[in-house]
């Protein structure tokens, strides 16, 4: 409780008269005026705590310094003991109910560690000597000795709040701090208790935050550590993607995944741990001039794309303006070989964006569309006007089958040629069907030419005297070879007789042969 709470507490305690008249006289016999007790006295003593020690001024040089005025009536200043039992203000109710406050050191306790000498001096002692305390005039010794004790208290409250955070592992901001100060209220010896229990207390609770400190620090290192290793992973990738080659980057994609990772980036430079500034500011600017290539790449690259776009359908349009040139025409043959020479072209042609691209095949299909619906329905007459020269064909080629097979060549060839000229005079057929009529005529044509060339062959008088030369010699060297294997016989010698039997046989299967060849061709 601090002095001016004291006060408040006081003026709102006034008693009567009679109690002001008591303090009266108690504060003149300490050279004190009676105005200045009820609010001062205990300022006073923490005061001559801190400086001089109390007692040093007489109660003659009190007197002579500032006489006394005539009593007057005046509350009586509440004991310790009243301060002590008083009950807390409701606004500090919930702090007192945060923590276990220290068990108050009891008069007994306190008077190991102090006494009280004179009017109200106070004195500690601590490891066999005795130092002045201050002084708490005009009330009994124990409650001036009380008075005391309760600082000592409020010191070890502090204390074991301060156990209780660090049992806890609370963050460890300011503990130390916060043990230098208690050291320093222990320091100044101004209360009464066991000052070096305190201090061990405090030395120990120095050491349990030294090992807490450096827990934390363990924890947020390895933390950093972590946010350093994520923040590294989001800009390796951006670089990854930075260097990718812009002819194969897939841009949607990309994109998307880079402003993903930017985002990713702010989040984590809002709500991660510091990495230092040297740190961050590397990695910010390996991350920015990761997205600076890859934006630029991404301009140059549709900026291209654009040209080439543009290049693209200046191209197509020239061929669409063509074919839409073309899609009137009714010279079927030409037009058509245009159209697949513009389709070549087409083809060839580099490719626009898809958009820009199937709008301008729609328009080129179109063009061809046109021209090939007006070719078909002019088709589609003609078949009908040819329909029955159809039917003729039809009928020709069914007599023109019975030639076959090519027994007399002379008449074959005289029936063939009725059914040309006929042929020829009916006219056109439909589309569909002029290949299969065409085909089924000359099926007969080259049946009637093969036994054309068959008999040439078996008529022609160079192959007949080449047969008859061959048919000689053979027979000469059958009968050369008849005698060397009579000749053999003779002597009995098997090897020779042998040998001109398997010579005299591969003769005559010659001659056999010939035979037969010159058979057919006679």
């Amino acid at each position: 409780m601090t002095d001016s709470q004291k006060s408040d507490e006081t003026a709102t305690d006034l008693t009567d008269a009679a109690a002001s008249a008591a303090d009266g006289a108690g504060t003149a016999a300490t050279g004190t005026s009676a105005a200045e007790a009820p609010g001062t006295a205990p300022a006073a003593q923490e005061e001559a705590a801190g400086g001089a020690p109390a007692g040093g001024t007489s109660t003659e040089e009190a007197s002579a310094a500032a006489p006394a005025p005539a009593p007057s009536p005046r509350p009586a200043a509440p004991s310790p003991a009243a301060f002590a039992s008083r009950s807390k203000p409701a606004a500090a109710a919930p702090a007192a109910a945060a923590a276990p406050a220290a068990p108050a050191t009891s008069l007994a306790e306190a008077s190991k560690w102090g006494r009280v000498e004179g009017d109200g001096h106070v004195f500690l002692t601590i490891d066999g000597a005795e130092h002045p305390v201050g002084q708490y005039p005009g009330v009994s010794d124990d409650e001036a000795l009380t008075y005391f004790a309760r600082k000592y208290d409020d010191v070890v409250a502090q204390i074991v709040l301060l156990e209780q955070r660090v049992s806890s592992k609370a963050p460890s901001t300011d503990m130390q701090k916060t043990v230098t100060h208690l050291r320093e209220q222990l320091a100044e010896r101004n209360m009464v208790g066991d000052l070096r229990s305190a201090e061990a207390r405090l030395d120990k609770l120095s050491g349990q935050i030294d090992a807490l400190e450096k827990a934390e620090k363990a924890e947020h290192d390895a933390v950093r550590a972590s946010e350093l290793a994520a923040r590294e992973a989001i800009v390796a990738e951006a670089e990854q993607i930075s260097a990718q080659d812009p002819a194969q980057t897939q841009w949607k994609t990309s994109s998307a995944r880079m402003n993903e990772l930017f985002e990713n980036w702010k989040a984590a430079q809002k709500s991660g741990v510091r990495l230092g500034r040297s740190n961050e500011d590397a990695l910010w600017k390996r991350f920015r001039a990761a997205r600076t290539v890859f934006d630029r790449h991404r301009r140059a690259y549709f900026s291209q794309l654009d040209s080439n776009n543009s290049a693209a359908k200046s191209a197509k349009e020239k061929l669409i303006a063509e074919a839409e040139a073309l899609s009137s025409s009714t010279d079927w043959g030409y037009a058509a070989g245009e159209y697949r020479r513009l389709m070549d072209q087409w083809k060839a042609s580099p490719r626009a964006s898809r958009k820009d691209d199937d709008a301008l095949w729609a328009r080129f299909r179109a063009a061809q569309d046109v021209f090939f619906t007006n070719r078909q329905a002019a088709n589609d007459e003609i078949d009908q006007e040819y329909a029955a020269n159809l039917k003729v064909k039809e009928t020709l080629l069914a007599e023109a089958n019975t030639i076959l097979p090519v027994r007399d060549l002379a008449a074959a060839k005289k029936a063939l040629q009725s059914v040309r000229d006929r042929w020829e005079e009916a006219g056109k057929v439909p589309r569909a069907d002029m290949g299969r009529i065409e085909a089924g005529l000359r099926k007969v044509e080259d049946a009637v030419r093969q036994a054309e060339e068959e008999q040439w062959q078996r008529s022609n008088p160079e192959r007949k005297a080449r047969t008859n030369s061959a048919l000689s010699q053979l027979e000469s060297a059958i009968a050369g070879l008849q005698e060397d294997l009579a000749a053999a016989e003779k002597t009995g010698d098997q090897r020779k007789i042998k040998a001109a039997r398997e010579a005299l046989e591969a003769r005559q299967a010659w001659l056999d042969q010939i035979q037969r060849s010159a058979s057919e061709l006679a």
